[in-house]
């Protein structure tokens, strides 16, 4: 991990949670649409540095990488990502209080 040797990977342990499916499901999404590469991804994924593999989750990474490079393509700016955060945080946590029940 991070350029260094990450040991064993006991995959069976894991059941992907609903957020780690939809960040595969956007990369997928937005690479169909040719927003960016898979090495564009790679890329990105290895400018976060060391730190990024010690403190962030596999999927957290692959957003990260996945914002950076929409940014680099002018799909948004940050002051757009920034209205839109604003938007869906004054939602609320959940989805019950998204929906108002």
């Amino acid at each position: 991990m991070g350029g260094q040797p990450g040991g064993t990977l006991d995959r069976s342990q894991h059941d992907f949670s609903l957020w780690e499916k939809r960040a595969d499901a956007l990369m997928v999404l937005c690479s169909a649409k040719g927003h960016f590469t898979v090495d564009g991804l790679r890329r990105a994924l290895e400018d976060m540095g060391e730190e990024a593999f010690q403190t962030m989750s596999y999927y957290e990474r692959w957003i990260a990488a996945i914002n950076q490079n929409l940014l680099e393509g002018g799909v948004y700016s940050v002051a757009e990502l920034g209205e839109k955060i604003a938007q869906v945080q004054a939602r609320g946590g959940t989805y019950g209080e998204a929906s108002g029940g």
